[in-house]
């Protein structure tokens, strides 16, 4: 059984900086095809954030992010990183990380993550 734990959320004040982190138990996260962040703010559907494949080590982000977040790995450490850096108010969210199971090159489809963890807080706010 895989069990994944996101850390590293918190509140902060636009333009700031946070690095949160999924790690991973039972099971190499290099088992499954990569791993994506998603966000949930309130009232609204989990959207798609960032991912990253194994192959080739290609990685992918919305639009919204896109020159601010940055997705990488330490496989040494089963850990999957989303640095966030110019942190806006509309990046307020619970974050949550999945590992990519099924394959497909629509990176942003949650049909294709299982395993998702429990999410961490990420509010910006002035």
């Amino acid at each position: 059984q895989v069990q994944l734990v996101e850390s590293g959320g918190g509140s902060v004040r636009p333009g700031d900086s946070l690095r949160l982190s999924c790690a991973a138990s039972g099971r190499t996260l290099s088992s499954s095809y990569g791993v994506g962040w998603f966000r949930q703010a309130p009232g609204k559907e989990r959207e798609f954030v960032a991912a990253i494949l194994w192959s080739g080590g290609m990685t992918d982000y919305t639009d919204s992010v896109k020159g601010r977040f940055t997705v990488s790995s330490d496989n040494a450490k089963n850990t999957v990183y989303l640095q966030m850096n110019s942190l806006k108010p509309e990046d307020t969210a619970v974050y949550y990380c999945a590992r990519k199971v099924y394959y497909s090159t629509n990176y942003s489809q949650r049909h294709n993550y299982a395993n998702w963890g429990q999410g961490t807080q990420v509010t910006v706010s002035s």
